[in-house]
């Protein structure tokens, strides 16, 4: 008798140690849930607060937070500045937790010069602005193949059209705060355009111009068109949201210091209000 209480009592051990070593992931679960990947962690720090039942997991090095916004499955994580670090993060989000979108938040340079600091771009497209061919006649813009595929991807990879929808009626509704600016403070504008992306940080009118000849771009940054192309790649709908810091000038590495923490926490309020638009 004594010998089997034993025997059960090391049974029950060991389940509970296989349980509390389980991974938080939901590869083979039925519920999958939204992601959304900022660039720094003080893109995410609002969401990562804002979660119920939050409980957060390492894979490679990468924390990834899951939880419940408004009762819905929610993943959260940071990428890190540039294209290659994006890349590697959203793959391993994909394939780790197959959300059902993702939705991918941060701050941008304003291209648009109607754009100011603090104003949210919501990308209808992004595109990579240093990838392409540079002949004689200067920089010509395009997709690499698709290594999946062995098809050519598109120079501007389109955001989802159901996400786009409800980004653009979440905006409507969602209250922001006001930013300071050189004529007194001012409400956020919220617009639908193009994000450009590439692996430089952009201080120059000269090269915002060029910017917007030639891609018809509204904001810069180094991240999002690298992972719309992960998403595109693996068929998984997402939807790019820029939050303004500066306006891509000379002053730009000034004005992001200065306005980047209220950039980011507007851009999680639109990020909140999408997910709860979204339902459960």
């Amino acid at each position: 008798m004594a010998r089997r209480l034993r025997t059960t009592i090391v049974c029950l051990i060991s389940l509970t140690l296989i349980a509390s070593c389980t991974p938080l992931n939901t590869r083979g679960s039925s519920v999958r849930p939204a992601a959304v990947l900022g660039v720094s962690s003080s893109d995410v720090a609002g969401l990562e607060e804002g979660l119920t039942q939050a409980a957060s997991q390492e894979i490679e090095g990468v924390k990834f937070t899951s939880g419940r916004i408004a009762g819905r499955p929610v993943v959260v994580a940071w990428t890190g500045v540039g294209k290659v670090n994006a890349a590697m993060v959203a793959t391993l989000l994909i394939e780790h937790f197959q959300p059902t979108q993702v939705i991918h938040t941060g701050i941008a340079g304003g291209v648009d010069p109607n754009l100011e600091p603090g104003d949210i771009v919501i990308a209808k497209q992004t595109a990579h602005h240093d990838m392409g061919y540079i002949g004689p006649e200067g920089f010509e813009a395009g997709g690499v193949r698709n290594r999946l595929t062995e098809e050519n991807n598109p120079t501007f990879f389109p955001a989802d059209p159901n996400l786009l929808a409800v980004a653009e009626r979440a905006a409507g509704g969602t209250s922001f705060d006001p930013i300071a600016h050189r004529n007194g403070q001012r409400p956020p504008h919220v617009v639908v355009g193009t994000v450009v992306t590439g692996d430089t940080f952009v201080a120059s009118k000269t090269k915002c111009q060029e910017l917007a000849e030639t891609l018809q771009a509204g904001a810069v940054d180094m991240e999002a068109a690298a992972v719309a192309q992960i998403c595109h790649q693996r068929g998984v709908p997402h939807l790019v949201l820029r939050s303004i810091a500066d306006k891509a000038d000379e002053s730009a590495v000034v004005d992001k210091q200065k306005f980047y923490s209220l950039a980011a926490e507007n851009a999680v309020r639109l990020v909140v209000a999408i997910l709860r638009s979204m339902g459960t």
